[in-house]
C-alpha cells in the first residue's frame, strides 16, 4: 500500500510539474533562450492566424538545415501548429527582423533528415511528459 501511495504521490507531482511547465512557463511566459550575442538556443516568433480571424504570435525554437528554417511541434500545446496547418501564411520575427513567410508541412525523407539533425534530447522530454510524436514545419520566406 506504501508503494501505491508513493507511486500515486509521484505521478501527480510529475503530471503537476509537465502542466506547470508546458502551459505557464512556456505557455504565458514564453522565455526566450536565445541570448543577446547570438548564443543559446535560436529563436523564433510566429504569428499565426486562427479561424475566427484572430492573430496569435508564439515564440518558438528555431534551427536550420540545408539553407532552410524549421520549427517543430513537440509540446502538449500545438494551437500555434494545427492554426499555421490551417491558414499557412504566417507573420515572423527573428532577432527583429519580420517577414511573411508559408509554413510548409514536412514529412517523409526530408522529415527524417532534418529530425535526424536535431533529435529530441532524453531530458527535453522528460520536461515535456514525453509528448506526442513531433511535427517538423518549414519556412519559407515569401517573396515581395
Amino acid at each position: 500500500m506504501n508503494l501505491l501511495k508513493w507511486s500515486t504521490i509521484g505521478a501527480l507531482a510529475y503530471g503537476s510539474f509537465v502542466v506547470l511547465f508546458e502551459s505557464v512557463f512556456l505557455g504565458i511566459y514564453q522565455p526566450s533562450f536565445e541570448k543577446s550575442d547570438g548564443t543559446g538556443i535560436p529563436m523564433i516568433k510566429i504569428t499565426t492566424t486562427d479561424d475566427s480571424g484572430e492573430s496569435r504570435s508564439r515564440m518558438l525554437a528555431r534551427f536550420e538545415a540545408y539553407n532552410k528554417i524549421y520549427v517543430s511541434a513537440h509540446h502538449w500545446t500545438r494551437r500555434w501548429y494545427k492554426n499555421a496547418l490551417k491558414n499557412p501564411y504566417i507573420q515572423v520575427e527573428i532577432n527583429g527582423d519580420r517577414f511573411e513567410a508559408i509554413a510548409i508541412p514536412v514529412s517523409g525523407e526530408e522529415f527524417k533528415r532534418v529530425a535526424a539533425l536535431y533529435p529530441l534530447p532524453l531530458v527535453a522530454k522528460f520536461l515535456m511528459g514525453f509528448p506526442p510524436p513531433r511535427q517538423i514545419l518549414r519556412i519559407d520566406t515569401l517573396k515581395t
